[in-house]
């Protein structure tokens, strides 16, 4: 698979504020399937269906079932935990040939923290890890205080010193939180222009204005887009709006930017996921590039 930005409809090589600019909706389709077939960096995998959420057990054969749908479509798979059936997912993947991103989730509770960790440092040494994350928004939650999650951190590595490991968190954390940053063997930064109000025909270049905030921080070790992404349906947050063509314009110009610049991106999301409702809005549950059925929305 190649993931270079001259395969898609005879582009150049080129650093575009807009990539679908003067195209219709028609030949913008085309352009999705046509990145989406030849394949992207990474997704993020959704786990949850219907009626499912975080603290139910999930099984090996729902992970696969929705991990034979990606497989086509990308080299790389990030997860969010290491319990509860997540930790299917390196496993599959691996089986699969496709490379991990495996993160522990780290909450306020010490005791599914510790599950966490040790079922991180267990799948690392079993040998389905290639990149480790130690915690997702914990900063930006505030679960954990910056000590306690450098404990964690040096832990782990301490623990698996061989795979490099990162932290994930929203792009300016690594900016405000300078021994984080020092703890990572990469950057794992999260942008969102939705979530901070863009408006949609903006988007890629804040985005970027996020990611070159993540790589000045981070002072040459190497920064990995984590999570980025567009919903389909939903609210509008104070000028950003969610619709199917604003997700699809974001995914094309999100793509062919970094593949453009090769820069290594985890798109979220794979599937819609109905529980996401309780915490976000309906706009949480509209954050995939297929729908809660596993069918391809563009």
């Amino acid at each position: 698979m190649s993931y270079r930005a001259e395969q898609y409809l005879s582009l150049p090589k080129q650093n575009q504020d807009n990539y679908i600019k003067g195209k219709t909706e028609t030949e913008k389709k085309d352009l999705f399937r046509e990145i989406l077939y030849n394949g992207v960096h990474g997704f993020c995998f959704s786990l949850y269906e219907d009626g499912q959420k975080p603290g139910d057990i999930i099984s090996e054969e729902q992970v696969r079932r929705r991990m034979e749908i990606l497989k086509p479509h990308t080299s790389w798979v990030r997860s969010f935990s290491c319990t509860e059936g997540n930790e299917h997912i390196p496993k599959i993947a691996k089986e699969f040939g496709m490379k991990t991103l495996v993160g522990a989730w780290l909450g306020n509770d010490p005791e599914i923290n510790e599950r966490e960790v040790e079922g991180l440092i267990k799948l690392a040494k079993d040998g389905f890890v290639d990149i480790a994350a130690v915690g997702n928004e914990v900063l930006y939650r505030k679960d954990l205080s910056e000590d306690e999650l450098l404990d964690f951190i040096n832990r782990v590595k301490k623990e698996i010193p061989e795979i490099p490991l990162g932290y994930v968190d929203a792009y300016y954390e690594f900016t405000i939180k300078p021994r984080i940053t020092d703890a990572c063997d990469v950057i794992l930064a999260n942008c969102y222009p939705f979530w901070e109000s863009c408006p949609a025909e903006n988007s890629l270049n804040y985005m970027k204005q996020m990611y070159y905030q993540a790589k000045q921080a981070a002072n040459g070790k190497p920064v990995i887009i984590s999570e980025t992404g567009w919903p389909s349906k939903g609210e509008e947050l104070k000028g950003a709006f969610p619709s199917e063509k604003n997700a699809l314009d974001y995914f094309i110009n999100t793509q062919l930017w970094c593949m453009d610049e090769e820069i290594d991106c985890f798109y979220f999301s794979s599937f819609d996921e109905a529980w996401k409702v309780g915490p976000e809005g309906e706009v949480g549950a509209h954050w995939g590039i297929w729908d809660k059925h596993e069918k391809l929305k563009y």
